[in-house]
């Protein structure tokens, strides 16, 4: 089998890829233990394309328990080289609705107790994080779903709580001031580590409800989430097909060389064993 440059992580609600056609059901051990699922490798609009449902097929880990790390590492081992996420998130703005899909370009980080990073334990990297999201990933995302018929919002800032609470109302309002688009608990994370294994990254984030600041709406539940999303899949997957078909089209960017000048460590110091463990990141450096 040709080698897999297109991998999608699905959130909650995307737990499988209709028209993908099944050609290899793959776990990949990793450094940092095993990833969410067993990665599933198709192909989807002449192309190769390997899934993973980021909770585990049936939903049985909560937002800090995903093993990230494992995730992206296994991506990169595969040879993937753009990743198109989706994932369910509440509204902070009026604009944006129930069932409307928001391209994410920036993340506000309210995590605590997560892992963002695979330098560590021997090694130091300082990555670029200014601008979250690889832009022609994004843009390419933005132009193939334009004849889908939903309300596709382009750019916005993504707030990602610890979870899996959803928010108080305090904590929704403040949110709202500082001008956040959508909050959600799961992407941050990915996008560093992306960043970090230098693979392209775009966000479909699909808004379920107005979480709690919205005084004329009910509080936000796991019921009136759930059934929002199923709507909301349906249109991510079409948007998945789209990017997917016209992946050839993607522009130049600069997503596979940010380690150039970013290893600050002195390689001659820099343990056997911790370049074995980053292999697959470093062998282009190190």
């Amino acid at each position: 089998m040709s080698e897999v440059r297109i991998g999608v992580i699905g959130g909650s609600g995307l737990y499988e890829m209709d028209g993908l056609k099944k050609l290899e059901e793959k776990w990949v051990d990793t450094p940092f233990g095993r990833p969410s699922d067993a990665i599933i490798i198709g192909e989807l609009e002449g192309q190769n394309v390997a899934f993973l449902p980021r909770h585990g097929r049936g939903h049985l880990f909560n937002p800090s328990e995903i093993n990230f790390r494992a995730n992206i590492y296994a991506m990169k081992v595969l040879g993937v080289q753009n990743i198109l996420s989706v994932s369910a998130v509440g509204s902070m703005k009026e604009k944006i609705a129930p069932g409307d899909i928001v391209l994410v370009d920036q993340f506000i980080d309210r995590t605590r107790v997560r892992p963002s990073t695979f330098f560590e334990k021997g090694i130091v990297a300082h990555v670029s994080f200014a601008d979250p999201v690889c832009p022609s990933l994004f843009n390419l995302v933005y132009e193939s779903s334009k004849g889908i018929k939903a309300k596709i919002h382009k750019g916005g800032t993504y707030i990602c709580i610890e979870g899996p609470m959803f928010s108080s109302r305090a904590e929704s309002k403040l949110y709202r001031s500082w001008d956040v688009d959508v909050i959600g608990m799961t992407n941050l994370q990915e996008a560093k580590l992306a960043r970090e294994a230098e693979i392209c990254y775009a966000t479909m984030a699909l808004s379920t409800d107005y979480d709690c600041w919205h005084e004329s709406e009910e509080a936000v539940d796991a019921s009136m989430v759930l059934e929002t999303m199923n709507k909301n899949v349906v249109t991510a997957k079409q948007m998945i097909r789209e990017t997917v078909k016209n992946m050839a089209q993607k522009k130049k960017c600069a997503c596979g060389d940010v380690l150039k000048y970013a290893i600050i460590s002195d390689p001659r110091k820099i343990e056997p064993e911790v370049k074995k463990r980053l292999a697959p990141i470093l062998e282009k450096y190190i």
